[in-house]
Formats: structure tokens, sequence, C-alpha cells
């Protein structure tokens, strides 16, 4: 198995979702990661649902690590997570701004002790600017990236997603900008601090919205599930439900008219662009439902599908985890586990050399690897 971080080795000194969901993406890889827990342990290992007393939330965001207490308001402690600091690649935390520097594992303080080291913060706001000290929630960021007030149905309320999609994506951006730093120090020597904010992460991705605002000098609104920009492309109804189609460009608008019977549409001006198209979307949707209107989704789906238009019904998680495509690409890993017999979890996506790496071994139990961890890295306990 391909694991390009096998010789890099982690501590983990998050909690909750955005910083493990980065350090799980690194033992995916083939990272050691030593998870510091305080004595009651990370906040999702009480955090439901829960199977056979095992957090859901805890065993799939934190596969692959080793687990290691220490109480840090004791010195001894302390002394022993800074001599843990000053062994490895990579540090990763994720409490708020200022509190890793008052505790001594500041990166200030831990890179002059271990210059190679990269250090990772991640927080809500970043480490600096006037929203720094605010709750790091992903609902708080959510609601004022400006995701929330593009999503929603049209003259209808704003929406989160339904996923906590600002912690994950500053996990992603966390794990990308390591591997960068990673190659940054493998080159230099030194290695760097980086400042991930939950904020800056979630408002980076939000493509669509700036086109609209810098270039368009609109405010983005809310169209439910049709594209803002773009028509047709969204859901439309069928007779037991809804069907996905996007059209983008006029070959493939052109092929959709003539599946629905309605050829003479491809050259109405209305409909002549994705701009007009757009602009005149509830004629356009009255024309493409009275014919998916007529036929169940699979029956919908499968006419688009023949005339090579992008199109899919819409799944639940359990369709889409047991499909035949899913589990072809092993999107779904199982992981021995102490206590739950085999825990699934979802790994990273991508394949190297054909092979996806996933962790080797399931969520740790609380503390139950110090004595191996100081063991390695010829440490004594206090």
């Amino acid at each position: 198995m391909n694991r390009p971080l096998a010789n890099i080795r982690v501590l983990d000194l998050s909690r909750v979702l955005a910083g493990p969901y980065c350090t799980a993406l690194l033992a995916d890889l083939g990272a050691e990661v030593i998870k510091l827990e305080p004595p009651a342990g990370d906040d999702y290992r009480h955090i439901g649902p829960f199977k056979d007393g095992e957090s859901a939330l805890f065993t799939l965001n934190n596969r692959g690590k080793k687990s290691v207490v220490l109480d840090l308001k004791k010195p001894a402690d302390l002394e022993l997570a800074q001599a843990l600091a000053a062994r490895v690649d990579v540090v990763v935390e994720n409490f708020r701004p200022g509190v890793a520097a008052r505790l001594g594992l500041g990166a200030e303080a831990l890179r002059q002790a271990n210059p190679r080291l990269v250090y990772c913060s991640i927080s809500g706001f970043g480490q600096d600017g006037p929203f720094k000290d605010l709750p790091a929630y992903d609902l708080v960021v959510q609601a004022m990236s400006g995701l929330m007030a593009a999503t929603g149905e049209d003259g209808g309320a704003p929406l989160k997603t339904g996923e906590s999609v600002a912690d994950l994506i500053a996990g992603l951006f966390a794990s990308w900008s390591i591997m960068a730093a990673l190659v940054q120090r493998n080159a230099t020597g030194q290695g760097a601090t980086l400042d991930v904010a939950m904020y800056d992460a979630l408002f980076s991705m939000l493509t669509t919205s700036h086109a609209q605002h810098f270039y368009g000098g609109v405010l983005p609104g809310r169209v439910g599930n049709r594209h803002p920009l773009s028509t047709p492309f969204g859901c439309f109804r069928t007779s037991d439900g809804q069907a996905v189609i996007a059209v983008l460009n006029r070959g493939q608008f052109q092929r959709l008219a003539a599946l629905i019977g309605k050829p003479e549409i491809a050259d109405d001006p209305r409909f002549a662009s994705d701009s007009s198209r757009t602009e005149n979307e509830p004629a356009l949707r009255a024309l493409i439902e009275d014919w998916s209107g007529r036929l169940t989704t699979e029956e919908a789906v499968a006419a688009l599908a023949g005339q090579g238009l992008p199109t899919a019904p819409i799944w639940d998680i359990a369709r889409a985890a047991g499909s035949e495509h899913a589990s072809a690409r092993g999107l779904v890993s199982l992981l021995r586990h102490p206590v739950l017999g085999q825990a699934p979890v979802v790994g990273q996506p991508v394949r190297f050399d054909g092979a996806k790496p996933v962790a080797e071994t399931a969520a740790p139990a609380l503390g139950g690897d110090l004595d191996d961890v100081l063991k390695e890295l010829g440490l004594e306990t206090a």
C-alpha cells in the first residue's frame, strides 16, 4: 500500500471535528498521529450517535491514531507534551487563539525548540483580526461567510447545509497546507507556522457567489435546487419524485429539447443562451416538467442518460453508500475495533497509483497508547 506520509509523525492537540478530520486524512496516508487528550477525552467521545457505547463521530474522525492522555494543567504533563512536540514533524491544534501560547505549546516556543516543525493552528476566524475571539462553531461560520444567505428556497429563509462544511473544509485545507509546508521544509530545512481559519476556508469556496458579487455587481439570491447562473440545471418534478438535470451548452440543450418533444425551443430567443434560459427559467421549467412529470424518476433518468445528458436520481446516504459504484471505488472501509468488532470509516478519497490509502487501525481507546508512544520516542513518564 502506498503511504506517502509513512515517515511523518504528528502531534494532534485538536478536538471535535476540524483538527481531527485533518489529522485523520494524514493518518490515512501513513503518518503516525499521536492524539493528545485531556483526562475526560476529546469532546466527541461524548457526543452521539453511539453504538455499543462508542461515539460514531469520534470513531469516524480519529481512525489510525494513538491516544495519549495528559493533563496540561499539571507541570509534569505539560513538560511531557513539550517533549513530544520536540520529537515530531507536525503539530496540529485548534485551541482558541492565544491559548496554546499561554500553555507553553504555541508555535513560537515549539518551533524555537524544533526549527523543522510544521505548526498548524485551526480556528474559527484565524489567529488575528477583529473576529478572532468569536466562538468557532460551524453554524456561526456558515452564517457569516455568505453561504447561508445564498442557500435556500426562492423567497425562503437562509439555510445551513446538511453537513458541518466549515469544519470539514478547514480540516481539508489544513491537511493540504501541512503537506505543502513539509515539501518546503524538505527543501529548506525550516518548518512553518500555518494559520487556518474556518471562515477564510469556507469563504474561499464560494466561487459562484464571488462571480455574482465581484463581477456581476449583484448579491446572490436563494434559488433552491437550481443553479443561480445556468439553466436548466437543477431538480425537476417526476411522477414519483424528482430528477436532476444539468445542461450547460447549446448542444446539450438541443438534445434536451428534442427529447421532451419541443425541438423548436432550441431556437426560441428566450432559450437561445444559458443566460437567457436563466432569465426565463419558470417558462422553461414548465415545458420540461410537462414531459418529466409523466415519467417516473427511473424512466426520466434513463431517457436523459440515453441522450448523453447529465442526470441523476436523488439518493439518500444509504443508497449512495450501498451502490455498486461506491463498493467498486472502496468508499467505505471496515477497520477492526476492540469494542465494535468492525468500524465503518470513510477515508481520504484519492487513489495513489491505483490504490486508496486508509488508516490501518480504528480510533484509539482513551489514553491507551501512552506507554508505547513514550517508549518509541525515548521518553519516560514524570
